[in-house]
């Protein structure tokens, strides 16, 4: 295990599943809810808890809650792997709510945790992952911020379609016997749940030879989010086209797109995207109309 130069326990980079369509369907897996939040690692020593971004930035001075709630776990030393999330009304992650409530409310704060790396001056990234997640379990007391994610029965299929309906994220799928290895792996896979939502369209942007894409504000606070692809039918994508250049605008203050038909306020577009996302991601025009 690598030390800094005071001695410390050096962060490990994380290991990141490889997102994919659908969850898996042969061999063993394990399947966890997929939470929105801030993955983050939580290192405790004798000289202290620290608790780090996944790119390695101390932020313990950021997580005083859940430092302190840390000392409930009875381990003299321990790298944990997890994810920050703040949970809305209905108990769900809200990352749109996250940045405020790590600066305003850290008391509100949530480390879900699923992988242990290091423990009682023991390197056990090369156990299998069960066996890790084994050992995690039986240090994280109930009833504290620090929470366990449990494994969910059944398979990937069965699971993910759980997980779709109740409106979550997605699952994280980790195949049975893995070892921990810095980095993108297919052992663990991440399938990711849709939505559909209703945006601002600002314009089109085409251009020869590429996919049409559809350019979106929030409707709240007209923020550009992304794009989409057009993928009507050729009925629909004409009347889109035709409603573009009867509403046409200017562009945004700030945005500079030469390929880009602009268009005045007042068209609301759905759009199908991943859930979970600041800005949108795989995302695809399903239709549109007139705003009220």
């Amino acid at each position: 295990m690598r030390k800094t130069a005071d001695g410390r326990l050096a962060f490990i980079p994380p290991m990141k599943p490889s997102l994919v369509a659908k969850p898996p369907e042969a061999g063993e897996w394990i399947h966890e809810a997929k939470f929105d939040g801030y993955r983050t690692q939580l290192h405790i020593e004798p000289e202290g808890r620290r608790m780090f971004t996944s790119s390695g930035i101390d932020w313990t001075a950021k997580y005083k809650p859940l430092v302190k709630v840390s000392e409930a776990l009875d381990v003299s030393s321990a790298i944990v792997d997890g994810e920050v999330i703040v949970p809305d009304a209905q108990g769900l992650s809200d990352f749109g709510s996250l940045r405020s409530a790590i600066t305003q409310r850290p008391q509100d704060l949530y480390l879900i945790a699923f992988d242990l790396l290091y423990i009682n001056g023991r390197d056990i990234r090369a156990l299998p992952v069960e066996e890790r997640r084994e050992t995690l379990a039986e240090i994280i007391p109930s009833g504290t911020r620090i929470q366990f994610s449990e494994a969910m029965p059944g398979d990937g299929p069965s699971v993910f379609h759980l997980i779709d309906q109740a409106g979550l994220e997605g699952i994280v799928s980790k195949r049975v016997g893995s070892r921990y290895r810095s980095g993108q792996t297919n052992d663990w896979l991440k399938i990711k749940s849709y939505a559909v939502s209703e945006f601002e369209l600002l314009g089109v942007e085409r251009e020869a030879g590429k996919p049409a894409f559809a350019l979106m504000a929030d409707r709240a606070t007209g923020k550009y989010v992304g794009s989409a692809f057009i993928t009507l039918n050729r009925e629909m994508r004409e009347r889109l086209w035709k409603r573009v250049q009867d509403h046409a605008g200017s562009a945004p203050k700030g945005m500079k797109r030469p390929a880009t038909q602009w268009v005045k306020p007042g068209i609301i577009a759905r759009v199908k995207h991943l859930r979970g996302e600041e800005d949108l991601r795989h995302a695809s025009l399903l239709d549109f109309s007139e705003g009220e």
